[in-house]
């Protein structure tokens, strides 16, 4: 690149060249030929002067050849540039996926670089007349200012990334969520309750009411981005929330116990994924749409499976058409029966677990674009076996139906049903899992798995990009018929026979990261041959996402 003192000579030089021509076209037409020999003299003259000026405009012209060969290397390294930033942010889309679906990268592609059709202006012709000069210069200083501030944005993005111990990219992200509530009825769980119970007939914790504010739905997200591995690109993330407990000291209720949701790695191919570590359900991948409860999907207990659960899966997806595309998932997960540890810090194996053998699960689904959305139907099945002792095998499994019905632009449908038996450890059962008839520690005690359905069902409707409306309806239906045959042995303290909570929520995006959302909820309790039970729920919430 030429310096600013090569700039000015060459401007020196032209601005000489223009005023010697203007100077000899006005002595040529202002002077008139008194003699032969006079003007014979003047023509010498005028020609070395012209000839003259003919070299040091071919010395300019040379000069600024060069200048356009300097530019044209500028703009190679400009498009290469433009390259890796949109590397960048592909690199930045993969992370999408997973999780709540929050920030946004500070600086695009479009900002790091220069529009192709800035580039293209940025070319200059050889040559044709002096003021093609200017116009060069003035774009050298335009194409200085563009790097400089480009180098400027991509030092500050450098200053606030996220270091890891490794050299490659670690992004922080979550979600710091205040909610304050009011129940009006007995429930199992004050923030964010599941289940409506008998009302409590013990002084003084009789109350009509109850009021409180909690931030333990509140979430932490790591994910790192690393290198290609057999054409695979890697990445891995880890998401914690505070909603693990309470602990022993005063005022313990609002100082939650960080706990462990997911943890996984993942390698992806073009069309090929493999999972690995503890994860959602995949066979049951929806949930509900609510900020009044976090830290365990809404609907829990209502239809709504769930579980964060060790698990090694492989995803392919195969496209059919331009619009449409079949996901085949397939996967062994650790075989969780819903019980409670044994311990507080060692871990014995759970009744699934001491079957020896660990479960398994496979998903397909069909997707296909619709309104500018996608329409997708999926279908899934679950298998896993549970010891409990003296050889009291229980074979577990569901099938799942899910589906996302868009309803024009504004308006999605979401839902998903299942049918099972012994599938406490994926939320289902209201928590009940096996049934028994006779003594537990008696080795001729038959148990049976507790056959159960449920589902749940959703309306969005988004009349704004950043306000949407969310009305829900889930069921949890345990046979009430299994629970009573059996109900003079229940292993549990509680037997319940239906479980059903509408809702309906308002969620505003203040910006990108603030949200605001309140929130109705109904819970209706049905117990074994007592009746049923009701709350309500109201639920105000603030988020802010980092």
């Amino acid at each position: 690149m030429l310096g600013k003192r090569d700039r000015k000579r060459l401007l020196l030089r032209m601005g000489t060249a223009i005023t010697l021509l203007f100077l000899c076209s006005s002595i040529a037409q202002g002077q008139e030929a008194p003699s032969t020999s006079a003007s014979s003299s003047s023509s010498q003259d005028s020609g070395t002067q012209i000839h003259a000026l003919a070299d040091l405009i071919h010395e300019l012209q040379t000069q600024v050849h060069t200048l356009n060969s300097q530019l044209s290397e500028m703009r190679v390294e400009q498009e290469r540039n433009m390259a890796e930033t949109q590397e960048l942010r592909r690199e930045l889309d993969l992370a999408k996926p997973h999780g709540i679906e929050t920030t946004t990268d500070p600086l695009t592609a479009s900002e790091l670089s220069p529009s192709k059709e800035w580039v293209a202006k940025t070319a200059i012709t050889p040559l044709a007349s002096p003021p093609l000069v200017d116009k060069n210069e003035q774009r050298l200083n335009k194409l200085e200012e563009d790097q400089q501030v480009m180098e400027d944005k991509i030092n500050d993005q450098y200053q606030t990334k996220v270091e890891s111990g490794s050299k490659y990219r670690l992004r922080l992200s979550g979600i710091i969520l205040l909610n304050l509530y009011e129940n009006r009825g007995t429930v199992d769980n004050q923030d964010f309750p599941s289940l409506s119970k008998p009302p409590l007939s013990v002084q003084p914790l009789v109350s009509p009411g109850t009021f409180g504010g909690s931030v333990r739905q509140s979430q932490i997200r790591l994910q790192t981005f690393g290198p290609d591995v057999m054409g695979a690109r890697t990445s891995a993330e880890v998401t914690m929330d505070f909603a693990g407990g309470s602990p022993d000291v005063p005022n313990g209720v609002v100082m939650g116990v960080v706990r462990l949701r997911t943890a996984t790695v993942h390698l992806d191919w073009a069309n090929t994924s493999i999972v690995a570590g503890q994860d959602r359900l995949f066979f049951a991948p929806l949930a509900p749409t609510s900020l009044a409860t976090l830290a365990i999907p809404a609907l829990a207990y209502s239809g709504n499976l769930w579980a964060w659960t060790p698990q090694l899966r492989i995803e392919h997806h195969v496209v059919l058409s331009e619009n449409s595309s079949l996901s085949l998932q397939g996967g062994i997960l650790d075989s969780l029966s819903g019980d409670f540890p044994r311990e507080e810090y060692y871990r014995y194996p759970t009744w699934g677990e001491l079957s020896g053998q660990p479960a398994y699960a496979a998903r397909i689904s069909w997707t296909r674009r619709m309104f500018g959305q996608d329409l997708i139907i999926g279908s899934g099945a679950y298998y896993g076996r549970q010891d409990w002792g003296f050889n009291r095998n229980v074979d577990g499994w569901a099938g799942t139906a899910d589906l996302t019905l868009p309803l024009g632009k504004r308006f999605e449908f979401t839902g998903e049903f299942y049918r099972g038996r012994a599938v406490a450890g994926l939320g289902g059962g209201i928590g009940e899992s096996v049934l028994l008839n006779g003594s537990f520690n008696d080795p001729d005690t038959t148990f049976h798995g507790l056959d159960s359905m449920g589902g749940w069902a959703q309306i969005k409707f988004k009349p704004k990009s950043n306000f949407e409306i969310n009305a829900a309806l889930g069921l949890e239906n345990p046979f009430a018929g299994e629970l009573r045959r059996f109900s003079a042995n229940s292993i549990y303290p509680d037997t319940f026979t239906r479980n059903m909570t509408p809702f309906i929520n308002f969620i505003y995006q203040v910006r990108s990261d603030i949200l605001f959302s309140t929130e109705y909820r109904h819970l209706n309790t049905s117990v074994l041959d007592s009746g049923s039970h009701n709350a309500d729920h109201i639920n105000i919430s603030l988020g802010y996402l980092f």
